[in-house]
């Protein structure tokens, strides 16, 4: 990475507020004007006799109208914002909320990627000369493992692409090439260290000195760790930085060293928490996360409705960085669960068994019980045998609902899960809600 391109980069993260949000707005006017290249912005913002010259600051981005999921499955196609023969590599999203969407990248997206995985490695305390141990998929058209590969080339630091998987080859890597970090979802990394005591090894004398986590949430809303972030951070002696993002946003968001919530990087995006009718909720309030991607070229996106649920944290973190910070990730909107009168989401479930170690996999199946409450099975998968009524007691104890368990064969849970770039845990049978 050029010292300059960091250095650029450090300073927007110190620079004062208002400076800031003059150049974001400037930005902005430049990505809606990318975007309308697009045949869906271009048609949808004409309709409404909208122009990059009507942004005249930060607090116009609340007049463009939102994008939710269902618009990229329905029109994925619709926008794209480039010349095919400007496209070098597409990405497929994981299919999880609908048919996977095709993300086209161009070069300049590519390069962009590996700016932001590097800085935001470089807020987590990685160093050129580090190396990580790359334990997430890069075939099969999934981008993270491709952003952190570049992002760790960008900054200087080494590569392992090891991939997902086969717990005895990872060992092998770690002994070989001794990584100074693992880069994966949590409890593949906890897999991982499992693995190495049962065969003889200590994963804390590894020198493996950071963690960066993808894809399952770690912290609770105060940033406190869950029993999964406890354990895998107790496994291998090593601080945890979780990351977030998604193929269609071509952004990441990291936390620092502090572990206060993930920055947001303020050239590259912009970010607002709102309720269910729209509207923006107050800094530290649980929403929807809504995304806008700024300088993308291929697939750029305005005001993309997540459908995740966090909070947004503006006051200067610890670690010296003035950009806002998102909070982890507390459940989908999708997902949300009502049961008899209580709004619950299936990662506070899931965190909860992981206070019983013997429960080995697990996952929901929820259907409509009547019009004001939801139908939950919870589903365990262990080669021991477990009291599925005290499960059940302690569910009841701690969400204060009462949930069904059902204990199967730990295989069979496993095989209902696997399949595609995600393990499935939450399989939604209710109507679709109009």
């Amino acid at each position: 990475m050029k010292q300059n391109t960091l250095d650029t980069a450090l300073a927007w993260r110190r620079a004062d507020q208002t400076e800031i949000a003059a150049q974001q707005t400037a930005l902005l006017r430049r990505h809606i004007k990318q975007a309308m290249h697009g045949a869906f912005y271009r048609e949808k913002l004409t309709k409404l006799a909208m122009s990059p010259a009507d942004i005249t600051s930060l607090a116009d981005l609340r007049h463009l109208p939102l994008t939710s999921r269902q618009d990229l499955n329905n029109d994925g196609h619709l926008f794209q914002a480039v010349v095919e023969q400007d496209i070098v590599d597409i990405a497929l999203t994981s299919g999880t909320t609908g048919t996977p969407v095709q993300v086209p990248y161009t070069r300049n997206d590519l390069t962009r990627l590996a700016v932001n995985e590097a800085i935001a490695f470089w807020g987590a305390g990685v160093r050129p000369g580090h190396r990580f141990l790359v334990c997430v998929t890069l075939d099969r058209c999934f981008i993270a493992g491709l952003a952190y590969y570049s992002g760790l080339v960008e900054l200087g630091a080494g590569a392992i692409r090891s991939g997902a998987g086969q717990l005895a080859r990872q060992w092998q890597l770690i002994q070989q090439l001794r990584p100074t970090g693992l880069i994966g979802v949590p409890s593949f990394l906890l897999q991982i260290a499992d693995w190495g005591r049962e065969h003889g090894y200590e994963p804390r004398r590894m020198g493996i000195e950071s963690l960066i986590t993808i894809g399952e949430p770690i912290r609770r809303p105060d940033f406190t760790l869950t029993i999964l972030g406890r354990e895998l951070t107790e496994a291998w002696g090593a601080p945890i930085h979780v990351s977030y993002g998604a193929t269609e946003l071509e952004t990441g968001i990291s936390e620092c060293r502090q572990g206060r919530g993930g920055h947001v990087h303020p050239e590259l995006s912009l970010v607002e928490i709102i309720d269910e009718q729209g509207k923006p909720v107050a800094d530290g309030e649980p929403g929807e996360l809504v995304v806008t991607p700024l300088g993308v070229e291929g697939f750029p996106l305005i005001r993309l409705r997540t459908g995740d649920i966090s909070r947004v944290h503006r006051a200067p973190c610890p670690c010296g960085w003035q950009t806002p910070r998102i909070g982890p990730i507390e459940g989908r909107l999708a997902q949300r669960l009502k049961v008899r009168g209580t709004t619950i989401y299936p990662e506070v479930i899931f965190q909860t068994l992981q206070q019983i170690p013997a429960i080995e996999a697990s996952y929901i199946e929820v259907r409509a019980a009547y019009d004001l409450s939801d139908l939950v099975t919870v589903v365990i998968g262990s080669r021991l045998p477990l009291d599925k009524k005290e499960v059940e007691a302690l569910l009841q104890a701690q969400l204060r609902v009462r949930l069904t368990v059902e204990q199967h064969a730990l295989e069979e849970v496993e095989k209902t899960m696997a399949g595609g770039h995600k393990t499935k845990k939450f399989f939604d049978f209710r109507p679709e809600r109009k």
